[in-house]
């Protein structure tokens, strides 16, 4: 893969690649949706927010260290967006990548987020020989808590009370694995 520049990545019901503008009404749909929104960043997610982002992803760069990318999760079935996953390298290591993901609750407990996360992952080690990757989970965010295991990550930090989150101070796991025991697998 080239640096500012995402390849898009297939598996067997999804498809990673960059945002489109198209994206843009399932992408406030599921974003909108305070479920979805409960352990992320955002609340009251609207349709302006959405254009906005998706402008940005379509200016961002790809594996640029400092910058976060997001990348759009599609269902090969309808072509249609279900969700999507972030990287992100670290600015003073880009050999270590932070990700995250979201997906749309109608596609959510059906191993979607698992196959998609597994190609990124898998992609960023054999791709971009990455070194690390890390992702951070809210402590009460069980179906996250439980793909990040299934990958094989390991929880190595535990912080109590780190954050102030949404009008309460929040506690959260950080998971990683390293290129070696990824290809252990």
């Amino acid at each position: 893969m080239m640096q500012n520049q995402f390849k898009t990545i297939e598996s067997s019901r999804v498809r990673l690649r960059a945002f489109q503008s198209y994206d843009l009404d399932n992408f406030v749909h599921y974003r909108a949706n305070p479920d979805v929104a409960r352990y992320q960043s955002w609340e009251n997610f609207t349709r302006e927010q959405g254009v906005k982002f998706i402008e940005e992803m379509t200016k961002a760069s790809f594996n640029s260290p400092g910058v976060y990318y997001q990348v759009a999760i599609e269902s090969k079935e309808t072509n249609e967006l279900i969700g999507d996953c972030v990287m992100h390298p670290f600015k003073d290591d880009p050999t270590q990548v932070e990700i995250g993901f979201t997906l749309d609750p109608q596609f959510q407990g059906k191993g979607y987020a698992y196959e998609a996360v597994k190609c990124l992952v898998d992609s960023l080690f054999t791709e971009l020989s990455k070194h690390r990757i890390t992702a951070i989970t809210d402590v009460k965010n069980e179906p996250s808590i439980k793909l990040l295991e299934r990958l094989g990550m390991r929880r190595e930090g535990h912080f109590h009370q780190n954050i102030w989150f949404k009008g309460e101070w929040g506690s959260e796991y950080l998971y990683a694995i390293l290129a070696e025991e990824w290809t252990r697998e």
